[in-house]
């Protein structure tokens, strides 16, 4: 049985979720919390499996947090209306500890969508395994954070980076984008599993607190080094030669669109051996196909080790396959692509 904390003040969206959780006897909802503060105090009291929180204000993120500070439960953001103007709440939540953002079920008239009511159900019931890490309160000025050593430079020069997550992936990517220098000599392409709306304002969230410039792809822009180029909603990012950005819709992978193998297979056949792919977080096995293809080519591929990860199947899947070079820690996954890129020549 998996017993969730329902947090939300509108209405319909509760409704929703009432009947949605009433057709499935493995699940139950155990409460509605009215506002945050309830929420948080609410999580503690009852001990849910998961706590399903609506997205729609700035609150938002200081609820997941004050839920990871004062009873680490896993938190999953709901999405009831349009979230073109929610993006960067979204990002915000998503970085103090929201395991992922989903579709709400919808309804056709007065009768639940089954295939939009079943896949929130099997969203929840698979988030709600994922263990999660308590968080700390942010001490004073004087503590910082420990910097890695950086690496000695590798004798391969890699020209591009392609990164694919899922679940906890937004947190995963800004640790690693955060440590990576303005004048970084390669462009960085990246796959984030995410739902219709949000990827804009996770891009610009991302491009306001790090060097590097960050926006979401267009088909034919130019490739330029210190540049992040995010997939955008419903379509595959790849490459175009060796010097364009490919962005199309096409059909998914694996149910995936956009798809990290996509992304990978894309890089792998402009670039060959100076590719360069880290796989993060995320359930399932996307990605994996197209590593094949950059392993073939004679490309590097870095993998998100279990300890660090939210989620470990997308990793675990590369790495079983035999398609890893290196496993790391989420720490050093920057250090190390710094160490690979450190010799790439500017095009």
């Amino acid at each position: 049985m998996t017993r969730i904390l329902l947090a939300t003040s509108t209405p319909d969206l509760e409704n929703l979720i009432k009947r949605t959780t009433l057709g499935d006897a493995s699940v139950e909802l155990i409460g509605v919390a009215k506002n945050g503060k309830d929420a948080v105090k609410m999580t503690g009291k009852l001990l849910p499996d998961i706590v399903a929180v609506e997205l729609r204000d700035d609150g938002t993120a200081e609820t997941v947090k004050e839920i990871m500070i004062t009873a680490p439960t896993p938190v999953v953001m709901v999405a009831y209306r349009d979230g073109s103007h929610l993006g960067a709440m979204a990002s915000r939540a998503l970085d103090s500890g929201a395991l992922a953002v989903i579709p709400a079920p919808t309804a056709s008239g007065t009768s639940l969508e089954k295939a939009a009511m079943d896949r929130f159900l099997s969203t929840i019931k698979a988030m709600a395994q994922v263990k999660v890490v308590r968080q700390w309160r942010k001490k004073g000025r004087g503590d910082h954070q420990r910097k890695e050593t950086p690496q000695p430079a590798a004798n391969t020069q890699l020209a591009i980076v392609g990164i694919a997550a899922s679940t906890g992936g937004p947190a995963a990517i800004r640790s690693i984008l955060k440590d990576l220098s303005a004048d970084f000599p390669a462009p960085i392409l990246i796959v984030q599993h995410i739902s219709n709306g949000f990827i804009e304002g996770v891009a610009a969230s991302l491009d306001a607190t790090i060097a590097l410039r960050v926006k979401v792809g267009a088909n034919g822009e130019r490739l330029r080094p210190g540049t992040v180029y995010l997939a955008p909603d419903g379509h595959q990012l790849g490459v175009s030669g060796r010097s364009r950005l490919r962005v199309v819709d096409e059909d998914p992978i694996q149910g995936f669109k956009p798809s990290g193998s996509y992304l990978f297979g894309s890089i792998a056949r402009a670039f060959g051996d100076e590719s360069l792919a880290v796989i993060l977080t995320g359930m399932g096995e996307d990605g994996t196909e197209g590593l094949r293809a950059l392993h073939v080519a004679g490309g590097k591929v870095i993998a998100q080790d279990e300890e660090s990860s939210v989620v470990f199947g997308m990793p675990k899947s590369a790495i079983s396959a035999g398609l890893v070079d290196f496993v790391l820690p989420l720490d050093d996954i920057a250090g190390k692509i710094t160490a690979l890129t450190s010799g790439t020549r500017e095009r």
